[in-house]
């Protein structure tokens, strides 16, 4: 199913309401006037409001794990709405609110 490309200014939050930006996104595409963001880059999360317990701190970055299976930039799959990430170390989600709707992957 055909989601939108994350960009550089999506607003992605983490499960707590921490904001959460791509740290290396792919300079070599743009959306928006903004590089889009592929699954191999790393998410850094500002703001998670977890109260840590027992060992397991607040939100601090995430990992994509499901992309787009058809488009990609410089070999790796790019970041889509409706795709899979996990923050570290609460192993919660990471939650794409709003993106630009132009470009579209599968």
């Amino acid at each position: 199913m055909p989601a939108p490309i994350l960009h550089f200014g999506a607003t992605v939050l983490c499960a707590h309401g921490g904001q959460a930006m791509p740290s290396a996104p792919s300079p070599r595409v743009t959306v928006s006037g903004m590089p889009i963001a592929t699954i191999a880059s790393p998410y850094g999360v500002a703001g998670c409001t977890f109260v840590p317990t027992g060992g397991n701190g607040p939100c601090a970055t995430a990992q994509w794990s499901v992309g787009a299976v058809r488009v990609t930039s410089l070999g790796q799959p790019v970041a889509i709405m409706t795709g899979l990430a996990t923050c570290v170390p609460t192993g919660t989600p990471l939650l794409p609110v709003a993106a630009q709707t132009r470009a579209v992957a599968t």
